[in-house]
C-alpha cells in the first residue's frame, strides 16, 4: 500500500482468496483493504498514539440517518459524557480533499455535533474546531491532544 504522511505503524494483515484484508482494533475483525480503509486504519494509529484518544471512546464506520438517507461515518471519538469530541472523514490517497469533502463532513456534523473535525486522504491532513454559535469552523494547525474534562 502507499505511503502516507503519518508515522510509521504496525499492522496485521491477511490474504484470504487473493484478497488482502487489515485487522481493525476498534471493529475487532479483519476488514478489505482498500486505499480508503488503509487512511482508516492510520487515523486510528495516530488518535491513539499520538493524540492519547483512547481506544474505548473511538468508533468506525457507523451508519448514520441524514434527510431520511443512510450515511456512514469513517471515525468519530466519543468524550466521557457520550457527546461527540472528534469526527473524521477518510478519502483514499487519490482523491483531492475539495470543498465537496467539507460539505459532506459539515453535512453529518449537522446530526453528529462534533467539536472538532479532521478531514484526511492520509497524504493531506485538515483539522477544523466548530464554532456552532456562528455555524461555521475554524482550521487549527493541529488536534488537541486528549484531555478528560
Amino acid at each position: 500500500m502507499q505511503k502516507l504522511n503519518f508515522p510509521a505503524y504496525t499492522f496485521r494483515f491477511k490474504n484470504s482468496e487473493n484478497k488482502l484484508a487489515v485487522f481493525d482494533e476498534i471493529r475487532k475483525k479483519f476488514v478489505a483493504l482498500t486505499p480508503e480503509e488503509w487512511v482508516r486504519q492510520h487515523v486510528v494509529q495516530f488518535l491513539m498514539q499520538h493524540k492519547n484518544y483512547p481506544k474505548s471512546y473511538i468508533n468506525v464506520e457507523k451508519s448514520i440517518k441524514i434527510n431520511g438517507l443512510t450515511k456512514r461515518y469513517d471515525a468519530v471519538v466519543f468524550q466521557p459524557d457520550g457527546k461527540i469530541f472528534l469526527l473524521v472523514e477518510c478519502k483514499a490517497p487519490e482523491v483531492p480533499i475539495s470543498q465537496q469533502t467539507f460539505d459532506q463532513i459539515a453535512r453529518y456534523n449537522m446530526i453528529l455535533e462534533a467539536k472538532y473535525l479532521m478531514v484526511t486522504n492520509g497524504l493531506n491532513h485538515y483539522f477544523c474546531s466548530m464554532d456552532f454559535e456562528n455555524e461555521q469552523y475554524q482550521f487549527l494547525r493541529e488536534l488537541p491532544d486528549f484531555i478528560t474534562q
